[in-house]
């Protein structure tokens, strides 16, 4: 009897030891963390996890999702295009793997131009035989030199692949009433000429072995200043375009699954547009989604426009389709610029007195991080940033109009330089892939600003900004189980998780 009570407790004992084991194990995660900060980390692993006490937590909860990612990325403009053509062939595929490969940041959406945009080297169309309402000339000849060419090595990099958003930021002049490549409307008489473009872009593309995944209906319809290539619609006029003339003409030809965006400018004016875009039925049919930019304000988020836009369509695409710090000429081999308030966009000089306060100075590393996450948790499923590649003058660019791109070239001397901006992109496009669901969370440090998703892999990705000056130290904790994670000053985190 004793002999048996002796066996009794040890049987107990080592269940005890046993399901501390258990306890102990479920207790961690299994996790990856890669850093991008002003002290120079760029993607870079983080060993060690943090043994101090932490001061906050992140909860994840899984159990309750959001929208589905359509994917981030760039854009594959003329000017990138061209200067990929000027560099070396070592130099060239460095940057397409740095945007494209699994090593890279595994750009998932994209954008290009139909007909010329500021950011081409010239203005061109590719109708331009004036009365051709048959388009029997058309030809994307102009983009053979450049964009076709960057847009197939991309897609001979991704493992995964990417879809493609087409967009014009004009019709030819010929179809327009001011006959300008500046401002203007498309005349009524060449609304299905104008459709008909759309579709025969999709086959001009197809036969190079491009599919495109949708079209914008015009970029920046509210025109832009009459600086560039530029073409204004009404709400109801693109509506009326869309609903009587290109969602038609494209289920005519076959193409009825080619996405088509609305709008396709900034944030604080969506609210006008998706009235009109799914007032009823027949409006919404061939609409898929709104299309946004951010130039609105170099700070502002807008939720509460994107909140609007999302319920008045919730099961319709939100994507950013545009944004970069703009009206500024990058500082080259200058990590440290990136991070400082030094940055302004067009509002600093340009914007009228009543919008000033929109535009102050900013740190670009700021600028995106914090407005992707914003985008994030508020409905939108895609962003993507303009130029993916400009020279040391933030072009080429016919205008004249000087941006600044995450990757900086020096064609003359063959020499890249991938500034803090592309390892900003590459938190989000690289970690978060197409068919992540945003998940709930809650975070108790108001300084940190914190998105989440699961992938369709079941990774779950926390992207973690810490805008603050002093190192941040949080629990953070999924289904009971907890890791304390340090992240620096002035940086920001991916945090896969894998169990």
């Amino acid at each position: 009897m004793k002999n048996l009570k002796i066996l009794s407790i040890n049987l107990f004992a080592l269940m005890l030891v046993s399901s501390c084991a258990e306890i102990k194990e479920e207790k961690s995660l299994d996790l990856e963390v890669v850093e991008t900060s002003r002290s120079g980390h760029k993607l870079t692993k983080l060993d060690s996890l943090s043994k101090e006490e932490a001061t906050s937590k992140i909860t994840l909860n899984p159990k309750k999702t959001f929208q589905t990612f359509t994917g981030f990325g760039g854009s594959f403009t003329e000017s990138s295009a061209y200067l990929l053509n000027q560099l070396g062939t070592e130099n060239r595929k460095k940057i397409i793997d740095a945007y494209f490969a699994d090593s890279g940041a595994r750009y998932s959406l994209t954008r290009t131009h139909m007909n010329s945009s500021d950011f081409s080297l010239s203005q061109y169309s590719y109708a331009p035989v004036e009365g051709d309402t048959l388009l029997n000339n058309f030809s994307i000849e102009e983009d053979k030199d450049d964009i076709i060419p960057m847009i197939k090595d991309a897609m001979s990099t991704s493992s995964e692949g990417f879809n493609i958003i087409a967009s014009p930021w004009t019709a030819p002049p010929w179809m327009k009433t001011n006959n300008d490549w500046v401002g203007g409307k498309l005349k009524p008489e060449y609304y299905d000429t104008w459709a008909l473009f759309f579709s025969k872009y999709a086959d001009a593309y197809k036969s190079e072995g491009i599919d495109i995944w949708g079209f914008t209906v015009e970029n920046e319809p509210h025109g832009n200043g009459n600086n560039w290539e530029s073409m204004h619609y009404t709400p109801e006029e693109m509506t009326e375009f869309v609903r009587e003339h290109l969602g038609p003409q494209l289920e005519k030809d076959g193409k009825g699954d080619l996405k088509i965006l609305g709008y396709d400018q900034n944030r604080e004016g969506i609210k006008e547009w998706v009235d009109v875009m799914y007032k009823n039925e027949a409006n919404a049919k061939y609409y898929d989604g709104t299309a946004i930019h951010w130039y609105e304000s170099t700070f502002k988020v807008f939720e509460e426009a994107l909140q609007y836009a999302h319920q008045k369509a919730p099961d319709k695409y939100l994507i950013q389709t545009e944004a970069c710090v703009d009206a500024e000429v990058p500082k080259w081999q200058n990590d440290d610029w990136y991070w400082q308030k030094e940055a302004t966009d067009w509002g600093w000089d340009w914007a009228p007195e009543d919008q000033k306060h929109l535009h102050p100075k900013y740190r670009p590393v700021y600028r995106y991080a914090r407005d992707i996450i914003g985008c994030m948790n508020n409905w939108v499923d895609g962003w993507v940033d303009w130029n993916m590649v400009l020279n040391r003058q933030g072009g080429p660019n016919w205008f004249e109009n000087w941006c600044v791109a995450p990757v900086i070239v020096d064609p003359d001397q063959d020499e890249v330089y991938f500034t803090p901006l592309y390892y900003t992109m590459a938190h989000f496009s690289k970690y978060i892939r197409p068919g992540a669901k945003r998940i709930d969370f809650e975070s108790t440090d108001k300084d940190l600003q914190v998105s989440a998703a699961t992938n369709p892999d079941g990774s779950h990705v926390v992207i973690v900004f810490n805008p603050s000056e002093e190192e941040k130290i949080f629990d953070l904790n999924l289904n009971g189980a907890k890791e304390t994670i340090s992240i620096s000053p002035q940086a920001i985190q991916s945090i896969t998780i894998t169990n």
